[in-house]
Protein backbone atom coordinates (compact mmCIF):
# COMPACT_ATOMS: atom_id res chain seq x y z
CA UNK A 1 0.00 0.00 0.00
CA UNK A 2 1.05 3.17 -0.69
CA UNK A 3 0.59 6.14 1.70
CA UNK A 4 1.70 9.98 1.49
CA UNK A 5 1.67 11.50 4.85
CA UNK A 6 0.54 15.12 4.86
CA UNK A 7 1.82 17.45 7.65
CA UNK A 8 4.46 18.86 9.83
CA UNK A 9 6.17 15.27 11.05
CA UNK A 10 6.51 15.98 14.34
CA UNK A 11 7.27 13.44 17.07
CA UNK A 12 4.19 11.50 17.09
CA UNK A 13 3.34 11.71 13.31
CA UNK A 14 6.92 10.38 12.78
CA UNK A 15 5.89 7.50 15.28
CA UNK A 16 2.80 6.78 13.41
CA UNK A 17 4.74 6.59 9.69
CA UNK A 18 7.27 4.28 11.34
CA UNK A 19 4.42 1.81 12.13
CA UNK A 20 2.97 2.22 8.79
CA UNK A 21 6.53 1.23 7.23
CA UNK A 22 6.43 -1.66 9.75
CA UNK A 23 3.10 -2.99 8.27
CA UNK A 24 4.28 -2.43 4.93
CA UNK A 25 3.36 0.64 3.78
CA UNK A 26 5.49 2.57 1.09
CA UNK A 27 5.40 5.75 2.96
CA UNK A 28 5.79 9.40 1.22
CA UNK A 29 5.91 12.91 3.27
CA UNK A 30 4.63 16.67 2.11
CA UNK A 31 3.92 19.44 4.61
CA UNK A 32 0.62 21.12 2.96
CA UNK A 33 -2.29 20.37 1.34
CA UNK A 34 -1.16 21.87 -1.92
CA UNK A 35 1.87 19.90 -1.86
CA UNK A 36 -0.40 16.76 -1.58
CA UNK A 37 -2.45 17.59 -4.31
CA UNK A 38 0.51 18.15 -6.44
CA UNK A 39 1.83 15.36 -5.73
CA UNK A 40 -0.86 13.08 -6.61
CA UNK A 41 -1.31 15.53 -10.09
CA UNK A 42 2.48 14.66 -10.94
CA UNK A 43 1.88 10.82 -10.48
CA UNK A 44 3.57 10.06 -6.88
CA UNK A 45 0.48 8.22 -6.54
CA UNK A 46 -0.82 6.99 -3.41
CA UNK A 47 -3.28 4.82 -1.98
CA UNK A 48 -4.13 6.36 1.60
CA UNK A 49 -3.62 10.08 2.76
CA UNK A 50 -2.99 10.01 6.61
CA UNK A 51 -3.20 14.10 7.20
CA UNK A 52 -3.33 16.11 10.43
CA UNK A 53 -5.94 17.24 11.29
CA UNK A 54 -5.19 20.53 11.66
CA UNK A 55 -4.84 21.19 8.35
CA UNK A 56 -7.86 21.90 6.15
CA UNK A 57 -8.96 18.45 4.98
CA UNK A 58 -12.18 19.86 3.46
CA UNK A 59 -10.25 21.92 0.82
CA UNK A 60 -7.47 18.82 0.03
CA UNK A 61 -10.58 16.86 -0.77
CA UNK A 62 -12.29 19.29 -2.53
CA UNK A 63 -8.88 20.05 -4.71
CA UNK A 64 -7.98 16.43 -5.43
CA UNK A 65 -11.83 15.95 -6.76
CA UNK A 66 -11.73 18.99 -8.97
CA UNK A 67 -9.36 17.01 -10.88
CA UNK A 68 -10.67 13.67 -10.52
CA UNK A 69 -7.85 12.57 -8.12
CA UNK A 70 -10.18 10.05 -5.99
CA UNK A 71 -8.31 8.93 -2.72
CA UNK A 72 -9.34 8.35 0.51
CA UNK A 73 -8.43 10.08 3.85
CA UNK A 74 -8.01 9.26 7.24
CA UNK A 75 -7.40 11.67 9.61
CA UNK A 76 -4.76 11.89 12.68
CA UNK A 77 -3.71 14.48 15.72
CA UNK A 78 -1.98 14.95 19.04
CA UNK A 79 -4.21 15.32 21.95
CA UNK A 80 -7.70 13.39 20.51
CA UNK A 81 -9.37 16.83 20.56
CA UNK A 82 -13.01 15.32 19.83
CA UNK A 83 -14.59 18.47 18.25
CA UNK A 84 -11.64 18.33 15.61
CA UNK A 85 -11.76 14.52 15.18
CA UNK A 86 -15.38 15.13 14.46
CA UNK A 87 -14.94 17.76 11.78
CA UNK A 88 -12.21 15.99 10.22
CA UNK A 89 -14.98 13.16 9.90
CA UNK A 90 -17.38 15.71 8.31
CA UNK A 91 -14.94 17.52 6.10
CA UNK A 92 -14.63 13.96 4.43
CA UNK A 93 -11.78 12.13 6.28
CA UNK A 94 -13.03 7.85 6.21
CA UNK A 95 -11.24 7.31 10.06
CA UNK A 96 -9.28 9.20 12.97
CA UNK A 97 -6.32 7.88 14.01
CA UNK A 98 -5.16 9.62 17.53
CA UNK A 99 -1.32 10.27 18.39
CA UNK A 100 0.48 8.91 19.86
CA UNK A 101 -0.38 5.82 17.78
CA UNK A 102 -0.94 2.67 18.56
CA UNK A 103 0.30 -0.02 16.56
CA UNK A 104 -2.71 -2.37 15.99
CA UNK A 105 -4.97 0.39 15.26
CA UNK A 106 -2.33 1.95 12.46
CA UNK A 107 -2.50 -1.25 10.92
CA UNK A 108 -6.22 -1.98 11.26
CA UNK A 109 -7.40 1.49 9.74
CA UNK A 110 -4.85 1.32 7.14
CA UNK A 111 -6.21 -1.96 6.33
CA UNK A 112 -10.01 -1.04 6.48
CA UNK A 113 -9.66 2.39 4.73
CA UNK A 114 -7.72 1.60 1.89
CA UNK A 115 -9.01 -2.00 1.48
CA UNK A 116 -6.24 -3.37 -0.32
CA UNK A 117 -6.55 -6.99 1.36
CA UNK A 118 -8.13 -8.90 -1.24
CA UNK A 119 -6.97 -12.58 -0.73
CA UNK A 120 -7.01 -15.11 -3.34
CA UNK A 121 -9.18 -17.84 -1.36
CA UNK A 122 -9.89 -20.75 -3.01
CA UNK A 123 -9.81 -24.75 -3.24
CA UNK A 124 -12.21 -25.76 -5.40
CA UNK A 125 -9.99 -28.01 -8.05
CA UNK A 126 -12.20 -26.00 -11.25
CA UNK A 127 -9.72 -23.11 -10.01
CA UNK A 128 -6.84 -25.53 -9.66
CA UNK A 129 -6.17 -25.21 -13.29
CA UNK A 130 -6.33 -21.47 -13.68
CA UNK A 131 -4.02 -21.05 -10.70
CA UNK A 132 -1.38 -22.91 -12.10
CA UNK A 133 -1.39 -21.16 -15.25
CA UNK A 134 -1.33 -17.39 -13.63
CA UNK A 135 1.21 -19.16 -11.33
CA UNK A 136 3.28 -20.17 -14.68
CA UNK A 137 2.92 -16.70 -16.53
CA UNK A 138 3.29 -14.12 -13.53
CA UNK A 139 6.85 -13.76 -13.80
CA UNK A 140 6.56 -13.19 -17.50
CA UNK A 141 6.05 -9.68 -19.16
CA UNK A 142 3.41 -10.93 -21.03
CA UNK A 143 -0.24 -8.77 -21.07
CA UNK A 144 -3.04 -11.23 -19.74
CA UNK A 145 -6.83 -10.51 -20.49
CA UNK A 146 -8.88 -12.07 -17.34
CA UNK A 147 -12.89 -13.21 -18.23
CA UNK A 148 -15.93 -14.13 -16.81
CA UNK A 149 -18.94 -13.32 -15.37
CA UNK A 150 -19.47 -9.88 -13.02
CA UNK A 151 -17.93 -10.44 -9.83
CA UNK A 152 -16.44 -13.58 -9.87
CA UNK A 153 -13.44 -11.93 -8.71
CA UNK A 154 -11.66 -10.99 -11.91
CA UNK A 155 -9.96 -8.07 -10.25
CA UNK A 156 -8.20 -9.70 -7.16
CA UNK A 157 -6.95 -12.36 -9.64
CA UNK A 158 -5.13 -9.33 -10.98
CA UNK A 159 -3.73 -8.52 -8.40
CA UNK A 160 -2.72 -12.20 -7.11
CA UNK A 161 -0.78 -11.74 -10.63
CA UNK A 162 0.82 -8.75 -9.67
CA UNK A 163 2.06 -9.86 -6.73
CA UNK A 164 3.56 -12.75 -7.82
CA UNK A 165 5.21 -10.78 -10.78
CA UNK A 166 8.58 -9.42 -10.53
CA UNK A 167 7.27 -6.14 -10.24
CA UNK A 168 5.45 -6.87 -7.09
CA UNK A 169 7.22 -4.28 -5.43
CA UNK A 170 6.32 -1.52 -7.72
CA UNK A 171 3.04 0.01 -8.08
CA UNK A 172 -0.49 -1.73 -9.46
CA UNK A 173 -3.13 0.38 -10.57
CA UNK A 174 -6.14 -0.41 -11.74
CA UNK A 175 -8.71 1.78 -14.29
CA UNK A 176 -12.52 1.58 -14.27
CA UNK A 177 -12.86 1.82 -18.35
CA UNK A 178 -17.11 1.23 -17.59
CA UNK A 179 -17.25 3.86 -14.85
CA UNK A 180 -15.23 6.50 -16.60
CA UNK A 181 -17.24 8.69 -19.22
CA UNK A 182 -15.43 8.80 -22.34
CA UNK A 183 -14.23 12.40 -22.86
CA UNK A 184 -12.58 11.82 -19.13
CA UNK A 185 -10.81 8.54 -20.09
CA UNK A 186 -8.21 9.53 -22.10
CA UNK A 187 -7.20 12.31 -19.55
CA UNK A 188 -7.18 9.32 -16.93
CA UNK A 189 -5.40 6.64 -18.78
CA UNK A 190 -2.65 9.13 -20.87
CA UNK A 191 -2.92 12.76 -18.33
CA UNK A 192 -3.02 16.32 -20.34
CA UNK A 193 -1.17 19.23 -20.58
CA UNK A 194 -1.58 22.36 -18.77
CA UNK A 195 -4.47 24.29 -20.81
CA UNK A 196 -5.40 21.02 -22.89
CA UNK A 197 -8.83 21.77 -22.20
CA UNK A 198 -11.33 23.95 -20.12
CA UNK A 199 -10.92 22.80 -16.54
CA UNK A 200 -6.68 21.53 -17.50
CA UNK A 201 -5.54 23.99 -14.91
CA UNK A 202 -2.10 22.11 -14.33
CA UNK A 203 -0.55 19.12 -16.17
CA UNK A 204 -1.79 16.10 -15.00
CA UNK A 205 0.02 12.51 -15.24
CA UNK A 206 -1.98 9.84 -16.08
CA UNK A 207 -2.34 5.95 -14.58
CA UNK A 208 -0.04 4.90 -17.48
CA UNK A 209 2.77 6.95 -15.80
CA UNK A 210 1.34 6.67 -12.58
CA UNK A 211 1.74 2.91 -13.41
CA UNK A 212 5.25 3.29 -14.72
CA UNK A 213 7.56 0.23 -13.70
CA UNK A 214 4.34 -2.03 -12.28
CA UNK A 215 1.61 -2.92 -13.00
CA UNK A 216 -1.74 -1.77 -14.84
CA UNK A 217 -5.01 -3.07 -14.91
CA UNK A 218 -7.54 -2.23 -17.64
CA UNK A 219 -10.63 -3.21 -15.64
CA UNK A 220 -13.86 -4.03 -18.11
CA UNK A 221 -11.71 -3.22 -21.04
CA UNK A 222 -14.39 -3.99 -23.53
CA UNK A 223 -16.39 -0.70 -22.65
CA UNK A 224 -13.77 1.77 -24.29
CA UNK A 225 -14.54 3.77 -26.91
CA UNK A 226 -13.14 2.74 -30.43
CA UNK A 227 -11.23 6.03 -30.97
CA UNK A 228 -9.38 5.04 -27.18
CA UNK A 229 -9.02 1.39 -28.39
CA UNK A 230 -6.40 2.57 -31.37
CA UNK A 231 -4.61 5.37 -28.89
CA UNK A 232 -4.16 2.13 -26.14
CA UNK A 233 -3.29 0.00 -29.23
CA UNK A 234 0.02 2.39 -30.14
CA UNK A 235 0.72 2.59 -26.35
CA UNK A 236 1.00 -1.28 -25.73
CA UNK A 237 3.23 -1.79 -28.84
CA UNK A 238 5.26 1.23 -28.69
CA UNK A 239 5.36 1.79 -24.79
CA UNK A 240 4.71 5.70 -24.90
CA UNK A 241 1.70 7.52 -24.55
CA UNK A 242 0.69 10.82 -25.49
CA UNK A 243 -0.81 12.83 -23.14
CA UNK A 244 -3.81 15.31 -24.22
CA UNK A 245 -2.86 18.67 -25.49
CA UNK A 246 1.16 17.30 -25.37
CA UNK A 247 3.73 17.77 -28.06
CA UNK A 248 6.08 14.76 -27.34
CA UNK A 249 5.41 11.30 -26.85
CA UNK A 250 6.21 9.82 -22.58
CA UNK A 251 7.87 6.35 -22.71
CA UNK A 252 6.76 4.32 -19.70
CA UNK A 253 7.31 0.82 -18.39
CA UNK A 254 4.51 -1.19 -17.96
CA UNK A 255 3.00 -4.59 -17.92
CA UNK A 256 -0.76 -4.56 -19.09
CA UNK A 257 -3.49 -6.72 -17.42
CA UNK A 258 -7.16 -6.27 -18.83
CA UNK A 259 -10.46 -7.50 -17.41
CA UNK A 260 -13.79 -8.04 -19.10
CA UNK A 261 -17.36 -9.77 -18.61
CA UNK A 262 -17.97 -10.17 -22.19
CA UNK A 263 -17.66 -11.73 -24.95
CA UNK A 264 -14.58 -10.51 -26.74
CA UNK A 265 -14.34 -12.43 -29.73
CA UNK A 266 -18.41 -11.43 -30.59
CA UNK A 267 -17.35 -8.16 -29.68
CA UNK A 268 -14.85 -8.54 -32.79
CA UNK A 269 -17.40 -9.67 -34.45
CA UNK A 270 -20.00 -6.62 -33.78
CA UNK A 271 -17.41 -4.46 -34.98
CA UNK A 272 -17.39 -2.42 -31.31
CA UNK A 273 -13.53 -4.05 -30.15
CA UNK A 274 -10.54 -3.80 -32.62
CA UNK A 275 -9.19 -7.62 -33.61
CA UNK A 276 -5.67 -5.91 -33.43
CA UNK A 277 -6.30 -4.78 -29.48
CA UNK A 278 -7.68 -8.18 -28.60
CA UNK A 279 -4.58 -10.01 -30.24
CA UNK A 280 -2.52 -7.28 -28.68
CA UNK A 281 -4.12 -8.50 -24.52
CA UNK A 282 -5.14 -11.59 -25.41
CA UNK A 283 -1.29 -13.22 -24.72
CA UNK A 284 -2.79 -15.71 -21.98
CA UNK A 285 -6.02 -15.92 -21.56
CA UNK A 286 -7.08 -16.55 -17.63
CA UNK A 287 -11.12 -17.64 -17.92
CA UNK A 288 -12.12 -17.42 -14.06
CA UNK A 289 -15.34 -19.87 -13.59
CA UNK A 290 -18.49 -18.79 -11.80
CA UNK A 291 -18.86 -19.38 -7.99
CA UNK A 292 -21.22 -21.96 -8.84
CA UNK A 293 -19.13 -23.85 -10.58
CA UNK A 294 -16.75 -23.62 -7.50
CA UNK A 295 -18.82 -25.38 -4.53
CA UNK A 296 -15.90 -25.85 -2.36
CA UNK A 297 -14.65 -22.28 -2.57
CA UNK A 298 -18.59 -21.31 -1.68
CA UNK A 299 -17.74 -22.56 1.79
CA UNK A 300 -14.30 -21.17 1.87
CA UNK A 301 -15.13 -17.93 0.86
CA UNK A 302 -18.51 -17.82 3.06
CA UNK A 303 -16.36 -18.15 6.40
CA UNK A 304 -13.61 -15.63 5.12
CA UNK A 305 -16.02 -13.13 4.70
CA UNK A 306 -18.07 -14.09 8.02
CA UNK A 307 -15.19 -13.36 10.25
CA UNK A 308 -14.16 -9.95 8.42
CA UNK A 309 -17.49 -9.06 8.57
CA UNK A 310 -17.84 -10.26 12.43
CA UNK A 311 -14.32 -8.27 13.40
CA UNK A 312 -15.66 -4.97 10.77
CA UNK A 313 -18.51 -4.36 12.92
CA UNK A 314 -17.26 -5.55 16.41
CA UNK A 315 -19.08 -8.78 16.82
CA UNK A 316 -17.57 -12.51 17.77
CA UNK A 317 -17.03 -14.21 15.00
CA UNK A 318 -19.66 -17.55 14.72
CA UNK A 319 -19.21 -20.65 12.70
CA UNK A 320 -21.71 -21.52 10.05
CA UNK A 321 -24.39 -24.27 11.07
CA UNK A 322 -24.64 -27.00 8.62
CA UNK A 323 -27.82 -25.86 7.73
CA UNK A 324 -26.37 -22.69 6.50
CA UNK A 325 -23.29 -24.58 4.77
CA UNK A 326 -25.95 -26.86 2.76
CA UNK A 327 -28.42 -23.90 1.66
CA UNK A 328 -25.02 -21.52 0.38
CA UNK A 329 -23.78 -24.67 -1.02
CA UNK A 330 -27.15 -25.15 -3.05
CA UNK A 331 -27.86 -21.78 -4.08
CA UNK A 332 -26.83 -20.47 -7.57
CA UNK A 333 -24.85 -17.09 -6.87
CA UNK A 334 -25.61 -15.72 -10.05
CA UNK A 335 -23.89 -12.25 -8.39
CA UNK A 336 -20.26 -14.64 -7.67
CA UNK A 337 -18.49 -13.67 -4.85
CA UNK A 338 -19.85 -10.48 -5.13
CA UNK A 339 -22.89 -11.70 -4.01
CA UNK A 340 -21.38 -13.89 -1.68
CA UNK A 341 -19.74 -11.23 0.18
CA UNK A 342 -23.05 -8.84 0.65
CA UNK A 343 -25.11 -11.83 1.33
CA UNK A 344 -22.18 -12.75 4.62
CA UNK A 345 -22.18 -9.26 5.32
CA UNK A 346 -26.10 -8.73 5.84
CA UNK A 347 -26.15 -12.78 7.90
CA UNK A 348 -23.47 -11.40 10.33
CA UNK A 349 -25.68 -8.44 11.43
CA UNK A 350 -28.75 -10.39 11.64
CA UNK A 351 -27.18 -13.45 13.17
CA UNK A 352 -29.00 -14.21 16.80
CA UNK A 353 -27.92 -17.71 17.83
CA UNK A 354 -24.63 -18.84 18.94
CA UNK A 355 -24.08 -20.00 14.69
CA UNK A 356 -25.16 -17.61 11.92
CA UNK A 357 -28.44 -19.72 11.32
CA UNK A 358 -29.76 -20.48 7.76
CA UNK A 359 -32.82 -17.78 8.26
CA UNK A 360 -29.82 -15.20 8.59
CA UNK A 361 -28.55 -15.81 5.11
CA UNK A 362 -31.37 -13.84 2.66
CA UNK A 363 -31.14 -11.80 -0.67
CA UNK A 364 -30.79 -8.04 -1.10
CA UNK A 365 -34.41 -8.38 -1.16
CA UNK A 366 -34.75 -10.03 2.45
CA UNK A 367 -36.11 -13.38 0.85
CA UNK A 368 -34.36 -16.12 1.93
CA UNK A 369 -32.20 -18.34 -0.33
CA UNK A 370 -34.08 -20.66 -2.49
CA UNK A 371 -32.35 -23.70 -3.18
CA UNK A 372 -32.05 -25.70 -6.56
CA UNK A 373 -34.17 -28.24 -7.73
CA UNK A 374 -33.14 -31.48 -7.42
CA UNK A 375 -33.60 -31.96 -11.10
CA UNK A 376 -31.84 -28.66 -12.95
CA UNK A 377 -32.81 -29.41 -16.25
CA UNK A 378 -36.73 -30.14 -15.82
CA UNK A 379 -36.70 -27.10 -13.76
CA UNK A 380 -35.50 -25.10 -15.94
CA UNK A 381 -37.61 -26.43 -18.23
CA UNK A 382 -40.08 -25.24 -15.66
CA UNK A 383 -39.07 -21.66 -15.22
CA UNK A 384 -39.03 -21.19 -18.84
CA UNK A 385 -42.17 -21.89 -19.89
CA UNK A 386 -43.24 -19.99 -16.86
CA UNK A 387 -41.57 -16.68 -17.82
CA UNK A 388 -42.57 -17.03 -21.54
CA UNK A 389 -46.34 -17.31 -20.45
CA UNK A 390 -45.68 -14.79 -17.93
CA UNK A 391 -44.09 -12.18 -20.34
CA UNK A 392 -47.10 -12.89 -22.71
CA UNK A 393 -49.42 -11.84 -19.91
CA UNK A 394 -47.36 -8.90 -19.12
CA UNK A 395 -47.19 -7.72 -23.04
CA UNK A 396 -50.86 -7.96 -23.51
CA UNK A 397 -51.40 -6.40 -20.16
CA UNK A 398 -49.65 -3.19 -20.94
CA UNK A 399 -50.87 -3.31 -24.48
CA UNK A 400 -47.61 -3.95 -26.05
CA UNK A 401 -48.79 -6.73 -28.59
CA UNK A 402 -48.78 -4.91 -32.16
CA UNK A 403 -46.32 -2.58 -31.43
CA UNK A 404 -42.26 -3.14 -32.89
CA UNK A 405 -39.72 -4.56 -31.12
CA UNK A 406 -37.89 -1.28 -30.89
CA UNK A 407 -40.74 0.47 -29.36
CA UNK A 408 -41.29 -1.97 -26.73
CA UNK A 409 -37.20 -1.78 -26.50
CA UNK A 410 -37.89 2.07 -25.50
CA UNK A 411 -39.80 1.89 -23.16
CA UNK A 412 -38.43 -1.03 -21.29
CA UNK A 413 -35.13 1.38 -21.01
CA UNK A 414 -37.01 4.33 -19.92
CA UNK A 415 -38.56 1.94 -17.33
CA UNK A 416 -35.45 0.54 -16.17
CA UNK A 417 -34.01 3.70 -15.80
CA UNK A 418 -37.31 5.52 -13.90
CA UNK A 419 -36.81 2.30 -11.89
CA UNK A 420 -32.98 3.15 -10.78
CA UNK A 421 -33.61 6.59 -10.36
CA UNK A 422 -31.99 7.67 -13.57
CA UNK A 423 -28.65 5.80 -11.92
CA UNK A 424 -27.13 4.74 -15.88
CA UNK A 425 -24.89 1.96 -14.20
CA UNK A 426 -27.72 0.40 -12.39
CA UNK A 427 -29.60 0.03 -15.45
CA UNK A 428 -27.69 -1.20 -17.63
CA UNK A 429 -26.86 -4.44 -15.31
CA UNK A 430 -30.87 -4.69 -14.75
CA UNK A 431 -31.05 -4.75 -18.37
CA UNK A 432 -27.84 -6.90 -19.39
CA UNK A 433 -26.47 -4.43 -21.88
CA UNK A 434 -23.03 -2.43 -21.33
CA UNK A 435 -23.75 1.35 -19.93
CA UNK A 436 -21.97 2.39 -23.93
CA UNK A 437 -24.95 0.97 -25.41
CA UNK A 438 -27.21 2.28 -23.14
CA UNK A 439 -25.78 5.31 -23.17
CA UNK A 440 -25.41 5.32 -27.20
CA UNK A 441 -29.33 4.24 -26.70
CA UNK A 442 -30.44 7.28 -24.08
CA UNK A 443 -28.63 9.47 -26.65
CA UNK A 444 -30.29 8.21 -29.81
CA UNK A 445 -33.88 8.66 -28.01
CA UNK A 446 -33.21 12.19 -26.77
CA UNK A 447 -32.15 13.51 -30.08
CA UNK A 448 -35.94 11.82 -30.99
CA UNK A 449 -37.56 14.26 -28.76
CA UNK A 450 -37.85 11.71 -25.73
CA UNK A 451 -37.74 12.27 -22.28
CA UNK A 452 -34.95 10.75 -20.53
CA UNK A 453 -34.76 10.54 -16.81
CA UNK A 454 -32.07 12.42 -15.86
CA UNK A 455 -29.81 11.03 -12.66
CA UNK A 456 -31.01 11.61 -9.34
CA UNK A 457 -28.11 12.17 -6.25
CA UNK A 458 -24.32 12.22 -6.76
CA UNK A 459 -22.01 10.18 -8.14
CA UNK A 460 -24.09 9.18 -11.07
CA UNK A 461 -22.78 9.87 -14.76
CA UNK A 462 -25.29 11.00 -17.30
CA UNK A 463 -25.58 9.49 -21.14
Amino acid sequence: MRLLVVGRLSGQLAAAVKIAMQSGAKVAHVETIAQATHALRVGQGADLLMVDYDLDIAALIAANSAERIHCPVVACGVGSDPDRAANAIRAGAKEFIPLPPEPELIAAVLAAVSDDQRPLITCDPSMAQVIKLADQVAGSEASILITGESGVGKEVMARYIHQKSRRADKPFISVNCAAIPDNLLESELFGHEKGAFTGAVARRVGKFEEADGGTLLLDEISEMDARLQAKLLRAIQEREIDRVGGQKPVKVNIRILATSNRDLVQAVREGVFREDLLYRLNVVNLKLPPLRERPADILALAEHFAKKYAAANGVEPKPLASSTKLRLRQHSWPGNVRELENAMHRAVLLSIGPEIEETAIRLPDGQPLQALASDPAAEAVSRAALATGQAVADLSARGLVGQTVAQVEQQLIIDTLQHCLGNRTHAANILGISIRTLRNKLKEYSEAGVSVPAPQGPGVYAA
